[in-house]
């Protein structure tokens, strides 16, 4: 005798599954130029490797005699699979069942996925399309009671932010514990126009009193009003838009590319074919010799890192400064670079919330920093104030003094006040480069000579003539070779030698990480 009358019961309890919310919520869930969750597992991971975990969990339906009739899944589905050749937990929520809200057994199975990252070391990706949370008002009606709420498994969700890299995607209207789910990891990216994060959906705000949408009343454009990505990307709460589902699992497959599989393992060189040696001309003119003209940071990055391998992150909010993961001579390494097209390179507070939260990730993950300074200082005025400037500066100062991994910086213009010195921990080894462009201090001179010399320009004969004879005088005192004479900084360079010198930096830095230090 076999088993197999039991095996063709669960072959059909597997295919009752891959209906998922039956055709006609499928066929809606496509309308809206959305893939259907299993579909987005096909596309995210190697080809073929996705072994589904749970497949058959859901609520059964029977009839009079106990026989099954049809089966609603669990509107979240999880497996093992492959990225880049490499294991990892991959997860989506199911919108055609229920939207993405709790049905029978997802609360485990959620936490399941979560501790299955953790305790196998393991990355994990959410795909996230739903609420994922405790279901509509409805659902304390079928109850009976109301209870304090509580999230099972949460404490999985911050054991996987300490252990390994954490990808979330927010593919559809997530609000509640699908938004928090979308936050609470280490790279995060929104669909624009299709995605939308918000701690509760319009109707609840509307109904709270806060009236926001246009005159159209379209519930799409509500959405967006409220939450779509050109609100979430530029704030901070998720890290990058694009502008297709495709184009978010790219993302996520080359996000984990640099990254370990988890805390306590390194990342992996990658092939180079770009030569470490090679010195770009373009970079000796890059940096004007007028100080109030800009210039293309990204240009720098391009010339300096191997060829086509930045992956800024980031890019539309804390703009102030350039976070992107690259590599050198194959070695991966986190790049922060000051923008100077952007409030002159002044980090106001989301630039430096964005600072921070970089360097901790390059720190936790064992990532060498390369910092390319142009910094004139903190943003000033009351606006800055208002905002707080001044505590998400230290604070970020601080994540660069915590920070244990090698770091490099080039410091290529400007580097005044705090913000300046936040651009390495001066306490320890100073593995630092200088251009000839180098203009460095407390503060900046030009700003402070009319105040600093008021006597001796009022007791002038000729207070214009005065000023510039000043301004001749302090600028030989501020040349960067009155520094270097005094060992203040280690070495001017040639801006052409930026990076050999800096694939010389990765070589070594990655030496002392293997080493175990």
């Amino acid at each position: 005798m076999t088993w197999a009358k039991e095996l063709e019961e669960l072959r059909r309890r597997e295919a009752l599954a891959e209906e998922m919310g039956g055709p006609d919520k499928v066929a809606r869930q496509h309308s809206r130029g959305k893939m259907d969750a299993r579909a987005r597992l096909a596309a995210l991971v190697d080809e073929g490797s996705f072994r589904e975990i749970g497949k058959i969990a859901g609520k059964g339906h029977y009839d009079a005699n106990g026989d099954l009739e049809s089966v609603t899944p669990a509107p979240f589905l999880f497996g093992k699979a492959l990225i880049n050749g490499r294991p990892v937990v991959a997860t989506a929520d199911d919108f055609t069942i229920r939207g993405g809200a709790a049905d029978a057994g997802i609360a485990r199975k959620m936490v399941q996925a979560e501790q299955m990252a953790h305790e196998l070391r393991l990355p994990i990706i959410r795909m996230i399309d739903g609420t994922g949370g405790g279901g509509s008002v409805k659902t304390l009606e079928q109850i009976g009671a109301t209870y304090i709420p509580a999230v099972p498994g949460w404490g999985d969700v911050v054991t996987n932010l300490d252990t390994v890299p954490v990808v979330a995607l927010a593919l559809g209207p997530t609000a509640g514990l699908g938004a928090a789910r979308t936050v609470a990891s280490h790279y995060s990216i929104m669909v624009k126009g299709l995605s939308q994060i918000f701690a509760a959906g319009p109707a609840v705000v509307e109904a709270m009193g806060e009236a926001y949408r246009d005159g159209s009343g379209n519930r799409e454009d509500a959405k967006e009003a409220l939450g779509g990505s050109a609100i979430h990307t530029r704030n901070g709460v998720v890290d990058d838009e694009v502008a297709s589902e495709a184009e978010a699992f790219a993302r996520a497959r080359h996000f984990l590319s640099f990254m370990p599989e988890h805390v306590g393992q390194l990342a992996r060189r990658a092939e180079c074919s770009d030569p470490a040696d090679r010195r770009e001309e373009a970079l000796l003119s890059l940096v004007p010799h007028d100080p109030k003209q800009v210039y293309s940071m990204r240009r720098a990055l391009e010339m300096i890192l191997d060829s086509g391998t930045v992956f800024e992150i980031g890019r539309n909010w804390g703009r102030a400064a350039i976070t992107a993961l690259a590599r050198l001579d194959g070695w991966p390494v986190a790049v922060v670079a000051s923008d100077p097209s952007y409030l002159g390179g002044s980090w106001e507070a989301k630039t430096s919330e964005k600072v921070e939260r970089f360097v901790r990730l390059a720190d936790q993950f064992r990532l060498p920093i390369v910092h390319l300074v142009d910094n004139p200082g903190f943003m000033i005025g009351r606006e800055a104030e208002m905002a707080g400037t001044i505590r998400y500066g230290a604070q970020a100062m601080n994540a660069i003094y915590k920070a244990t991994v090698p770091l490099a910086s080039v410091v290529m213009r400007r580097a005044y006040g705090i913000a300046g010195s936040a651009m390495s921990n001066a306490e320890r080894y100073q593995y630092r480069f200088c251009w000839p462009s180098g203009d460095w201090g407390s503060l900046p001179i030009a700003g402070g000579l009319e105040v600093a010399y008021k006597a001796e320009l009022e007791a002038a004969d000729d207070p214009a003539a005065e000023l510039a004879a000043i301004r001749e005088r302090l600028a030989k005192v501020t040349s960067p070779f009155r520094s270097a004479e005094r060992f203040n900084v280690e070495d001017i360079i040639d801006p052409r030698d930026t990076r050999p010198l800096l694939c010389e930096f990765a070589q070594l830095a990655w030496r002392r990480l293997e080493s175990g230090r």
